[in-house]
């Protein structure tokens, strides 16, 4: 996070300091600025370094592991590309998925099945529980939150704290519960907050005791290999300790190279048990034949292997590094000495927390979208968009330009100044 906010300022300096605010933004809006800071995207720049996939597989040998990569078939992946993800989303390749292009519908496909079908060591099928809930650690990533209103999950917050969500609070209510079936994680560099789990925390999820017996943890490690700094970030390995732990099908891992190569022709990963993955391989072999293996080999000759991974995120770094440090110097330069707000300092990922007065963060997007400076919404960090304090900002450094980056964020402090002045004067 950044220092602590200095003391607000008196009414009377506060009066003064917002008539500047609101000229300040007057010039703003009448630049008439088009810039978007919502979502996390790459920017071309960095799809640029994977071009060289629309060139693969070339000719090829189309046939590995006895399977002819044309044709159908091949449920779980190719091998050497399940060895390569083995490493990088801890988890044995045996017990890897190599999938379609996107983790996202791969936790879409497990609800799912585990509403319509029954999961190991669950008695019933989750659609014929009178109530299902899922614990939301907040701040959070919206897409999760969207997927449990999508299929009438409820949605039970869960505060984070800088290791992770609040285990006495997760503990308690997984015991006490049995509607609780799943917490969503986002264990490194979470989304939006940058926070990445500490190996207490990991041990905690993999043993704590649970009402019901078929509680699953939706560990989605988007950005396992997304680091900012000279220093990556290690977590605890979540699927051997719930194995230690003696709760081998607890955990379901899911990863992507979504923002390592192509965004929109990446491949998705899931990892679990083997009975996990029996389980959702039977379930999706009556929906797909097998996945896009093609695209997969074209992943697997442009990677390599793990060092070719961390080897080419190091060009992603140098790319996106400038953007998040641009983002640091505006806040610190522009909010440091006002009390208006904190920011986190992420050491990885892909978004920054801006935290704003309380009742401020709407006003914050408002003012913000009216002067040509989108914003995702004010609440998206939180489930049903509710942000109870209404602070909450997420900042999406990645796809704008560096130059386009400064006016956003020069922009965007303009209207923290507007409407936390007008907040302070308000009482």
């Amino acid at each position: 996070m950044s220092s602590e906010p200095s003391p607000a300022a008196s009414p009377e300096s506060s009066t003064g300091l917002l008539d500047r605010a609101r000229r300040e933004y007057e010039a703003l809006a009448a630049r008439g600025l088009k810039l978007d800071l919502t979502r996390g995207k790459p920017a071309p720049e960095q799809l640029d370094l994977s071009e060289e996939l629309l060139s693969l597989p070339g000719r090829h040998p189309a046939v590995t592991d006895g399977v002819d990569l044309r044709n159908y078939g091949g449920l779980h992946g190719l091998p050497e590309l399940r060895e390569i993800f083995a490493e990088v989303l801890q988890v044995p390749a045996g017990q890897l998925l190599a999938a379609g292009n996107s983790s996202l519908e791969l936790m879409h496909d497990c609800l799912v099945h585990a509403l319509l079908s029954v999961l190991p060591g669950a008695g019933s099928r989750w659609a014929d529980e009178d109530r299902i809930a899922f614990l939301c650690p907040v701040p959070g990533y919206d897409r999760h939150f969207a997927l449990c209103e999508r299929f009438g999950i409820e949605m039970i917050p869960v505060p984070m704290t800088p290791a992770g969500p609040d285990m006495d609070v997760v503990e308690r209510l997984v015991a006490e519960d049995p509607a609780v079936r799943g917490i969503w994680c986002v264990p490194k560099y979470s989304n939006p907050d940058g926070v990445s789990y500490s190996d207490d925390t990991v041990a905690r999820l993999a043993r704590m005791e649970t009402a019901a017996g078929d509680f699953r943890i939706f560990w989605d490690n988007a950005y396992a290999a997304h680091h900012l700094t000279d220093a990556p970030v290690e977590i605890a390995d979540l699927l051997a300790a719930c194995a230690a732990s003696g709760h081998p099908d607890r955990a379901f891992v899911f990863g992507s190279t979504s923002k390592i190569t192509l965004a929109g022709a990446g491949v998705g990963f899931f990892g679990a048990s083997r009975a996990n993955v029996d389980w959702l391989t039977a379930n999706n072999s009556k929906r797909s034949i097998g996945p896009d293996k093609i695209n997969q080999l074209r992943h697997l000759l442009f990677l390599r292997d793990a060092d070719g991974v961390r080897t080419h995120m190091e060009r992603q770094r140098a790319l996106l590094r400038p953007k998040f440090a641009a983002v640091q110097r505006i806040l610190d330069r522009e909010l440091g000495t006002t009390g208006l707000a904190t920011w986190t300092s992420p050491e990885g990922g892909y978004f920054v927390t801006l935290t704003v007065p309380d009742g401020c963060a709407g006003a914050v997007v408002r003012h913000a979208a009216e002067a040509g400076v989108v914003l995702t919404p004010a609440g998206a960090t939180h489930p049903y968009g509710d942000d109870p304090r209404d602070a909450t900002i997420r900042i999406a450094p990645s796809y704008p330009s560096l130059p386009e980056l400064e006016q956003a964020m020069l922009g965007l402090t303009v209207c923290v100044r507007l409407a936390g002045y007008q907040k302070l004067l308000a009482g």
